[in-house]
């Protein structure tokens, strides 16, 4: 049963990075799955709603009924109506892109984002993804607040992944990633340029209580040719104090009140301190 389930959860998470559909050869294959027993999952998970298989090319595709929980479940949280307010004046603020992502387990996910620029070049990236630990301005505020050994472990389990989906500033060794890592403890908040994606800035602060493991990361993205380095230098105040103020009232969404345990266990570190 075990099996089964972990099949029909593969199928489902490669449909979600496939939102045009897929031949059943092309996902056995790349699944590692037989196909007879790709093709039986995948018309039981159509069985159950959760997949559709498209006219004419006969590809197979997600329903919006896994879309539609995840809203369901974000709507009940509260998350969103308590965090959007403070993200909208950050954004309005800052006039850039504002997003929060909320840590669960050793994931970091998006979950709501405001758009502060007015003209110009606009950075959005995809809500509900998550993000890359090693190279991401929100994976490197987690991490800064956790013990060295559970960030290497965290990195690890997730993979560095490959360079050129990345800035050219991207590090590509955990020692140069622990480098980063020090120097974003030291501000408060990290910052990083050309790192995630080429001429793309960013900066991002954990959310926490005093002594309590992060559950959150508030951050600012947008072009490095607007979001500056000194543009940036000159939000770490207000950042901070949103992140303090999300920290405060988290307490009413279960989201934003849990405790962040990953596999590396019950490990809390008092977060870095609020310039």
């Amino acid at each position: 049963m075990s099996g089964s389930l972990e099949k029909s959860l593969a199928v489902l998470e490669y449909l979600a990075h496939h939102p045009d559909g897929a031949q059943l050869v092309q996902i056995a294959t790349e699944l590692n799955q037989l196909r007879s027993g790709c093709h039986r999952t995948l018309h039981e998970l159509i069985r159950f709603g959760y997949v559709r298989q498209l006219p004419h090319r006969g590809d197979y595709a997600l329903t919006t009924k896994l879309a539609s929980m995840g809203l369901s479940f974000l709507s009940r949280s509260g998350v969103v109506d308590i965090a959007q307010p403070v993200i909208n004046r950050l954004a309005e603020a800052t006039e850039e892109l504002v997003r929060l992502a909320v840590v669960d387990g050793e994931r970091l996910t998006l979950m709501a984002k405001a758009q502060g620029a007015r003209s110009g070049l606009k950075y959005d990236p995809d809500m509900g993804i998550d993000l890359r630990l090693s190279c991401s301005a929100a994976g490197h505020a987690w991490l800064m607040t956790l013990p060295e050994d559970a960030a290497i472990a965290c990195v690890t389990r997730q993979g560095m992944g490959d360079p050129k989906h990345f800035g050219p500033n991207a590090p590509t060794s955990v020692k140069a990633l622990l480098k980063m890592l020090d120097g974003h403890r030291k501000r408060g908040y990290s910052l990083i340029q050309d790192v995630y994606a080429p001429g793309m800035s960013s900066m991002a602060a954990p959310v926490a209580r005093p002594r309590e493991p992060a559950t959150g990361v508030i951050v600012i993205a947008g072009p490095s040719s607007r979001l500056t380095l000194k543009r940036m230098q000159g939000f770490g105040p207000l950042l901070l104090a949103t992140a303090n103020e999300l920290a405060a009232a988290g307490s009413a969404s279960p989201l934003l009140k849990a405790a962040n345990v990953g596999t590396w266990g019950n490990v809390r570190e008092t977060p870095p301190p609020r310039h």
